[in-house]
């Protein structure tokens, strides 16, 4: 027997697609409205994802995957790479962050991936303790949220967007070098 959303035609993209484009047109998340928008009733939502919580998970983290693979073998240079690339998409997606705050992140894939990545560039810069690597991957990720929830705040931001982005940059050198320096200790 198929399921209200396998016959209304619905796929886990085309949900997290409406997801997204109800997010960013600045209405609230609800799986009322990402029905509305897809045209179908909203238990049909329920074949393909949890509840409103799962929805939300599976579009930032669908959001994410957006992100390419350090282009640098460099340890260094890919940490920076890779969280300048994660904080520039945060602060293109300014109706996402309350929720980037909210959830703490990214739950999936797409995340997992991430910080995977993370941890080997970080093993590879010589931190080997999965618990040095984990603190250093959530320090990061923390400073990217942070930094662009302040840069995307809805009263305006206290400094000009430059700045901050420029402050993010700085601030991002001086985890990464204490992060790589650590390991050396």
């Amino acid at each position: 027997m198929r399921t209200p959303g396998q016959r209304a035609g619905l796929t886990g993209a085309a949900i997290v697609d409406a997801a997204r484009a109800v997010l960013d047109g600045g209405t609230p998340l609800s799986m009322r409205a990402v029905a509305s928008r897809l045209g179908v009733a909203p238990n049909a939502l329920y074949s393909h994802v949890d509840g409103r919580d799962g929805l939300l998970d599976a579009v930032l983290d669908d959001l994410l995957g957006s992100l390419p693979e350090p282009p640098s073998s460099d340890p260094r240079d890919g940490l920076v790479a890779l969280m300048t690339a994660s904080h520039e998409l945060l602060l293109a997606h300014p109706a996402l962050m309350p929720h980037f705050v909210a959830r703490q992140g990214a739950r999936g894939p797409h995340a997992r991936r991430l910080g995977d990545e993370m941890r080997s560039l970080l093993a590879a810069a010589g931190v080997t303790d999965r618990a040095a690597q984990d603190m250093a991957v959530r320090v990061l990720v923390v400073h990217a949220i942070g930094s662009a929830a302040l840069a995307t705040a809805p009263d305006g931001a206290p400094l000009p967007v430059a700045h901050l982005r420029a402050t993010y940059a700085t601030g991002l050198s001086w985890l990464v070098e204490g992060a790589l320096r650590g390991c050396e200790q």
